[in-house]
C-alpha cells in the first residue's frame, strides 16, 4: 500500500524503501478467537473482520502445506485482577479463562500444527514465547495477519519490528470494526514499520518460495 494522500510525508521519504521477504517466513495471527469473529458477542461480527478471518483461512491452509511455522494467540485473562486498565468493557466483561469467547476460531486453527499461546497485552509479542518459537525455527519474516487493525494488529507489527523481523501485512487478512481506522493505520505503519501487501500475493510468494526451496 502506497500512500499518496499527504506529500508531506513522501517529502520527507516515509514510506521510500521496501523491505521485502527474507529467506524463512512465519505466520503471526493475532486474536482471532470468537470474541472478535461470531456475531452474538459485543465485538464479534465485524465485515472488514469477516474478510480477514476468510482471507487467512486461505494463506494458512498454504503456510502449512509449505512448512511455514505458525503462532496463533488469543487475549485472556484469570480476572479484572490480572488484566490491564482496558477501556473496552467487551474486553473486561467477557475476556477471561472461562468465557467461550476466548476460544480460537475454528476457521483458522490448527490445533495439530499452529502453536497456540495466550497474551495478556496488545501485542503478540509482549510476554509471550513467541520470540523462541521463531528463533528455534530460523524465522527472518513475519507475516501478520488477525484483528484489530488499529489495536492489537498495530501493536504487534511494531513489536515485530523492533525484534528486528521483516514485516509483512496483507491489508485484506486484517480487521477492523471499521474501515478508517483499518485503512489509516494500515498507511501509518505502511510508512515506517512495515511492507502492506494482499493476501494473495503473500500466497503467490510463499508457493515461490516453496518451489525454490524443494530444488
Amino acid at each position: 500500500m502506497t500512500d499518496t494522500s499527504d506529500p508531506t510525508y513522501i517529502d520527507r521519504t516515509y514510506g521510500a524503501e521496501q523491505i521485502g521477504f527474507g529467506e524463512r517466513p512465519a505466520i503471526a495471527v493475532v486474536d482471532f478467537q470468537t470474541a472478535f469473529t461470531d456475531p452474538q458477542y459485543p465485538l464479534g461480527g465485524a465485515p472488514l473482520i469477516e474478510r480477514a478471518v476468510n482471507n487467512t483461512a486461505r494463506l494458512l491452509e498454504v503456510a502449512r502445506r509449505c512448512d511455514v511455522p505458525v503462532a496463533t494467540c488469543y487475549t485472556s485473562y484469570h480476572s479484572q485482577d490480572d488484566m490491564p486498565y482496558w477501556k473496552v468493557k467487551a474486553v473486561r466483561d467477557d475476556l477471561t479463562h472461562d468465557h467461550p469467547s476466548v476460544q480460537l476460531d475454528e476457521r483458522i486453527y490448527d490445533p495439530k500444527y499452529d502453536v497456540k499461546m495466550c497474551k495478556s497485552g496488545a501485542s503478540i509479542f509482549f510476554q509471550t514465547p513467541i520470540v523462541p518459537f521463531y528463533t528455534k525455527q530460523n524465522v527472518d519474516t513475519v507475516i501478520v495477519v488477525g484483528c484489530v487493525t488499529s489495536g492489537c494488529i498495530r501493536a504487534s507489527v511494531i513489536d515485530s519490528f523492533q525484534w528486528g523481523y521483516r514485516t509483512i501485512v496483507p491489508e485484506d487478512g486484517v480487521g477492523d470494526h471499521d474501515d478508517g481506522p483499518h485503512q489509516q493505520n494500515l498507511r501509518d505503519v505502511g510508512r515506517r514499520y512495515a511492507d502492506i501487501s494482499s493476501t494473495d500475493e503473500v500466497i503467490d510468494w510463499l508457493e515461490d518460495w516453496r518451489r525454490k526451496n524443494a530444488r
